[in-house]
């Protein structure tokens, strides 16, 4: 039914405005209003924004497809410069670790004391290496989204949705680390210096075992654990909390890793 203006149907049913589009950051597109709205008077009224058809779907273009096969190239090449720093942190603990090793078995008189500071120089290399990782990720994340979401369904032939786009664009826009420093420590630690860590521990209960003579009592073991003032019992104990605290550390951000991404972390892409 049509009202003229001057229509008194006009007059008693109040002006309702029409909803503007507004962004969605969940959805990451823009959505029209609400398919209902209310008038002042709490009437409700339909949204004439409002549409089932579904959005229709860029298709990119020749010079588009070169843009992300350039953005992919650069991409790949910034995750190759942060995995050599990575290896750099690696290579300065196994190094540290060797002087260690060296001058603490140079001779039978030598104190074991080397190989209980390296634990220090490994834990600032771990933290190091822990805030590179999570750099390494951000690039490592954008080119593995870029090959799962864009290259995979070129090969393929399937069908793929468009929302991988939103995501991308989402993370450049708004750039962020895709995994904390403790997740990363915990990576790097299970990867890495639980070797490292491993072969410092035998090292040091193997240096007093055997020099300057083959310990023949507990007692003396315990005893050559001594460090100026401090006991060898207390040593002892300050080492298996040391050793056993990097156990707990590793295994509890595996955890956190699998209640992230799951078990099948290989397939895990976007962090």
């Amino acid at each position: 039914m049509i009202v003229a203006p001057d229509s008194p149907f006009s007059a008693a049913r109040p002006a309702v405005s029409t909803p503007e589009s507004a962004f969605d950051p969940e959805l990451g597109w823009f959505q029209d209003g609400p398919a209902q709205g209310y008038a002042d008077h709490g009437s409700p009224t339909m949204s004439l924004m409002a549409s089932s058809e579904p959005a229709p779907r860029h298709t990119l273009d020749s010079a588009e497809m070169g843009a992300i096969a350039h953005l992919y190239r650069g991409e790949v090449y910034r995750s190759t410069i942060w995995r050599t720093r990575l290896d750099n942190t690696t290579n300065w603990a196994i190094v540290t670790m060797g002087i260690a090793l060296s001058t603490t078995f140079s001779s039978p008189e030598a104190s074991p004391l080397p190989l209980v500071l390296v634990g220090l120089l490994l834990a600032v290399f771990l933290g190091m290496e822990a805030r590179r990782y999570r750099y390494f990720n951000v690039w490592r994340a954008r080119a593995r989204w870029l090959e799962r979401n864009f290259y995979a369904p070129i090969f393929t032939g399937e069908a793929h949705d468009d929302s991988w786009k939103d995501v991308l664009a989402r993370d450049y826009t708004a750039p962020r680390h895709h995994i904390s420093f403790v997740r990363a420590a915990g990576r790097r630690l299970r990867r890495n210096y639980v070797w490292i860590l491993a072969i410092q521990a035998t090292a040091y209960y193997g240096k007093i075992a055997i020099h300057p003579t083959p310990a023949l009592t507990l007692t003396e073991l315990i005893d050559r654990a001594a460090v100026g003032p401090i006991p060898g019992w207390i040593v002892l104990i300050m080492g298996f909390a040391y050793n056993f605290g990097w156990l707990a550390f590793a295994l509890g951000t595996m955890w956190l890793d699998q209640r992230e991404h799951g078990t099948k972390g290989d397939q895990v892409a976007m962090g």
